[in-house]
């Protein structure tokens, strides 16, 4: 589902227009200048995403204040919103005509190119670099410090040659999956971009602008390369990212930052970023429900009504339908990857793992080019017909089936993480146990390995439903008038300058997350597991 798709795209790059593409690369000055603002766009925002991670990780670990909890979640809030809420609400705002630079303070700053594009996609992505470093600092051992203050080290000498040298595997980890992020983006920089061009837009406009498939294969590969090549180093660095104690569990007592000073400066990233957050999703919950935000502020559900008279029935309904065909079939896959990675295989699990997490590793955008060309047709060898046309106008189910395989890989590796890292902690004497007595490998996984990891399982589930409902990036190439998708009609309302209807868009889709997500949450609580959105490590 993933080498096909990326093979045609590599095919069709290969012709005319897009090798003229890859000649530009090393001639034209424009070409090259979209490459750099690529590039460029994924360092500052994989270095301030992960910054603000660490400083919120390092706040919740080693300093003890009110409101700890409300932080967490209000921290991982832009990981279930759609991907250009914030940019949204962002122009609103702080555009020329923002109720807060405009109205409030007189200024008319432009925000369209590299410092929304910044702001926007740092906000939406730093939870992931914060769910990473959060799990390693709660795995770090207090007695290492325990040890180095006995010796008569400052804090700040503890924390250069102790923690932080401890952390740098995560810290690296966590600035490459921000990279890839940003770099595959497609939403934002479409809505906020303006005119600082990125390889993700450039390939959406040869495509859907100038109808050349083969230019935008070519961009898409190009985007291809830094994405791999950061994938791999992510795995590298991933593979360090155990900290290994001499008890194999952390003892000692945390030795809490108490200094009020230290506590007050390491407290203003963390709270001045949820404060921005808060603001800006108190903007797409009040937008929905005003008639012009900022302009006419009277209460109307007009926006709403516009929505469920017919113009996003089709699309909630659909879009939701289409998540939760996918969430199941994403969970269960990358537990029974999980299972054959850590029970079964003794060769190429490293393969195997690779494979699975390539759903990650792949740009959206490029995936979706690559379902474009590959299934906008029927599927051949030969005079032998495959596969039918899953995509496009005229495929089967009206293109939903396409639209579901790619929400399934791009969830998938989730799943995968949570499975390999709740396996990796039960005995596998379990499962040799159950197979001693005469129970299948399949059987063992059914009733035994698969109730053990339940709450991997749900953890996986959660992260594929939000996923699934505010992806755009690797569906639009293939949505179809019979197989609307609830993004992509927010994105058509903000081209259209409706900002009340994408707002209330918004809230319909925030709503449906939380009530699925609420759901799971209540399922897991019946057991007395918990669950927690898992690092994509």
């Amino acid at each position: 589902m993933i080498i096909l798709p990326l093979t045609n795209i590599l095919l069709r790059s290969s012709e005319e227009t897009g090798v003229a593409v890859f000649k530009n690369l090393i001639s034209d000055p424009v070409t090259r200048k979209i490459f750099q603002n690529t590039v460029i766009m994924g360092l500052s925002v994989g270095a301030l995403g992960t910054l603000i991670g660490f400083f919120l990780a390092y706040a919740q670990t080693r300093l003890q204040f009110r409101g700890k909890k409300l932080l967490h979640v209000i921290s991982l809030v832009p990981l279930i919103s759609p991907p250009f809420a914030f940019a949204t609400a962002v122009i609103v705002l702080f555009g020329r005509s923002g109720m807060i630079t405009s109205d409030l303070l007189g200024m008319r700053p432009t925000l369209y190119g590299y410092p929304g594009l910044l702001i926007v996609l740092t906000t939406s992505f730093f939870p992931v670099a914060y769910m990473n470093l959060l799990g390693m600092m709660k795995n770090l051992d207090p007695s290492l410090d325990e040890a180095a203050a006995s010796l008569g080290s400052s804090r700040w000498r503890i924390f250069r040659k102790v923690t932080f040298p401890m952390l740098i595997p995560g810290i690296a980890s966590s600035f490459l999956l921000l990279f890839v992020e940003a770099i595959a983006d497609l939403a934002n920089p479409l809505v906020i971009g303006g005119d600082y061009t990125v390889l993700a837009s450039r390939a959406y406009i040869a495509i859907n602008g100038e109808y050349d498939v083969p230019a935008g294969a070519a961009y898409s590969a190009i985007l291809l390369i830094p994405g791999i090549i950061v994938f791999g180093l992510q795995r590298y660095w991933g593979q360090k990212n155990n900290v290994v104690t001499v008890t194999g569990k952390p003892t000692g007592q945390i030795n809490y930052v108490k200094n009020p000073f230290a506590k007050f400066a390491l407290l203003i990233i963390p709270v001045m970023t949820a404060l921005f957050i808060v603001l800006v999703y108190i903007t797409v919950i009040l937008g929905g429900f005003i008639k012009v935000l900022g302009v006419n502020n009277t209460f109307t559900l007009d926006w709403f009504r516009y929505i469920f008279s017919g113009i996003g029935n089709d699309a909630i309904f659909k879009t939701t339908l289409m998540a939760l065909i996918a969430t199941p079939i994403s969970g269960l896959l990358g537990m029974i990857l999980a299972w054959l990675i850590v029970r079964k295989l003794k060769r190429g699990r490293e393969l195997i793992d690779a494979l699975g997490m390539l759903g990650i590793a792949v740009p959206g955008t490029v995936l979706g080019i690559g379902y474009a060309i590959t299934f906008n047709h029927v599927l051949k060898w030969g005079d032998t017909s495959i596969l039918p046309q899953l995509a496009g106008g005229g495929a089967i189910f009206g293109g939903a089936t396409a639209v579901v395989m790619i929400y399934v890989i791009r969830s998938s590796p989730a799943g995968q993480r949570s499975g390999v890292a709740a396996l990796q902690q039960i005995n596998p004497a379990i499962d040799e146990a159950s197979s001693s007595l005469g129970a299948s490998g399949f059987t063992t996984f059914r009733k035994i390995t698969l109730p053990l990891i339940k709450g991997a399982l749900l953890t996986g589930l959660m992260f594929a439903f939000a996923r699934s409902m505010t992806t755009l990036s690797a569906i639009i190439f293939i949505t179809t008038p019979e197989t609307p998708i609830l993004t992509s009609k927010i994105l058509a309302e903000v081209d259209s300058g409706r900002y009340g209807a994408s707002f209330a868009f918004c809230v319909i889709l925030i709503v449906l997350v939380l009530t699925v997500m609420g759901i799971i949450n209540l399922l897991v609580r019946d057991k007395s597991q918990k669950v927690e959105l898992a690092p994509l490590t």
